[in-house]
């Protein structure tokens, strides 16, 4: 009799300390994740009848929420939407939430764990909770330089103070207005979210840092150039022959610059100059001659394939190794090559800044109601791809690109521009992926940038070069 109570006694003893485990696991380590998925109707009931905190660019609201008469009791409100819609994305009833408003739901509704005791006392004291604000790092006179330099194309226009990862501007069009998800309405909501989902210029889409990625064409020439030289078996004096077609290895596939003909008229071509001029043949062969794993490592170490928050997730570029031919399809950004333009970006970071690589970041701090920083801004290292020595040549090659080369559109005067354009075929007849990418001014950046206009005819320093003048001198200016 007493062995069988002492089995039921373990039996209990064991489940006892299986429920204890559960519930702990749940309250201490899954807690946050579980309070920002969106499915979640206890938190997102949580965040309406709190006063959800501001998001502040410049000290001034672009979202906010305002006492309204019904049982949400707040109104989410944004000024100026189309302008922030990248940055703020919505914040909804039952479609989900995106953009700074979805990552830093926890922060902005006042549930997240390190605001617990503050929304405990405002209960106790009668008070009605308060979520915190978030400011970011996006200035507005960048941000609207983008936006108006953009104009009618579809694109993105990614820019960052490459000496400490901030984000200055973060443009994407076509864009819109968070209000319409915004209301308490839900049918209204539906009918809003279905609208925007089904038009074809797929406005919800942050092409900045998400959505179908972008062939990134002779801007991936960077990385190309920047492995060759830091793998310390190339100079930019060093050529390589210069025909004016190419057949791919393996294959009966003939490649072309860009212009056509060779690559500045002589029987060899220097690194220095295929990049000034923006030559596929002598990048393909000299991308062959790396080969692809090396390519790969490099890519890798300037963020390809890697993991970011900015907060909002940022879908990872792509760099895939193929055979011989499409290695060196690879090498002047076609094959298998896709890019967000905030990867892009983060290249001319990185050789702006010494070869460090900043991790970017939108967020400039999160502060609690009585004003206390819960979450100060943080200047992380996210890579050092190349060596200070790299990033000095580079630098040179990239000036030489602007003043005397294919990024000419993007020269200012008086200031040392450094730059890289890029014309992608797209597979749609004469429609490409418009490129620009660079730093300025280039001997003490303050800011590196990047800009895609997509399904653009020309020639991207036709097209994105003067785009990138535009905001660069916004920084300049301001």
């Amino acid at each position: 009799m007493n062995r069988h109570i002492k089995r039921v006694t373990i039996a209990v003893l064991l489940m006892f300390v299986a429920l204890f485990t559960s519930t702990t696991i749940i309250a201490v380590f899954q807690a946050d994740s579980l309070n920002a998925d969106s499915r979640n109707v206890r938190t997102l009931n949580d965040s309406y009848s709190a006063e959800r905190g501001p998001i502040l660019v410049d000290g001034q609201a672009v979202a906010e929420s305002k006492a309204v008469a019904d049982k949400y009791k707040f109104q989410r409100v944004y000024s100026n939407p189309q302008l922030y819609s990248a940055v703020t994305g919505y914040f909804t009833l039952n479609q989900g939430n995106t953009g700074v408003e979805g990552a830093l739901n926890d922060y902005l509704s006042g549930t997240a764990n390190d605001q617990f005791l503050a929304k405990a006392n405002s209960i106790l004291r009668g008070q009605t909770p308060k979520g915190g604000s978030v400011s970011l790092t996006i200035e507005p006179k960048i941000q609207q330089a983008a936006w108006d330099a953009l104009g009618n194309n579809s694109g993105a226009v990614v820019a960052i103070n490459p000496r400490t990862g901030a984000i200055l501007a973060m443009v994407s069009k076509a864009a819109y207005d968070p209000n319409l998800l915004a209301s308490h309405n839900s049918n209204d909501v539906i009918s809003a979210y279905k609208t925007l989902l089904a038009d074809p210029t797929k406005p919800l889409v942050n092409r900045a840092i998400a959505g179908d990625l972008y062939y990134p064409g002779s801007v991936f020439k960077l990385i190309t150039t920047s492995a060759a030289i830091d793998s310390g078996r190339y100079t930019p004096q060093d050529t390589f022959p210069n025909p004016s077609t190419f057949t791919l290895t393996g294959t009966s596939r003939n490649i072309n610059n860009a212009e056509g003909g060779n690559c500045g008229g002589g029987a060899t071509v220097s690194i220095a100059d295929a990049l000034r001029l923006s030559c596929n043949i002598p990048m393909a062969q000299l991308g062959a001659a790396l080969g692809g794993e090396e390519l790969k490592k490099y890519a890798t170490a300037y963020g390809y394939g890697q993991k970011l928050a900015i907060p909002m997730t940022v879908t990872p570029s792509v760099y895939n190794i193929g055979d011989a031919a499409q290695v060196q399809l690879s090498s002047f950004g076609q094959f298998e090559d896709r890019v967000t333009p905030l990867q892009v970006a983060m290249t001319s970071a990185a050789i702006a800044n010494g070869g460090s690589l900043m991790q970017p970041t939108l967020i400039k701090q999160i502060t609690a109601p009585d004003l206390t920083v819960i979450q100060p801004f943080e200047q992380k290292v996210f890579s050092q791809p190349i060596t200070p020595a790299t990033s000095a040549t580079m630098t040179q090659l990239m000036i030489n690109n602007v003043n005397s080369g294919a990024a000419s559109n993007a020269r200012i005067s008086g200031v040392d521009v450094a730059g890289k354009t890029g014309t992608a075929e797209t597979g749609a007849g004469s429609r490409y992926t418009l490129w620009f990418t660079g730093f300025a001014p280039a001997n003490n950046p303050e800011v590196a940038i990047a800009v895609v206009v997509e399904n653009g005819t020309g020639f991207g320093n036709e097209v994105a070069a003067p785009i990138a003048k535009k905001v660069i001198e916004a920084v300049l200016n301001k």
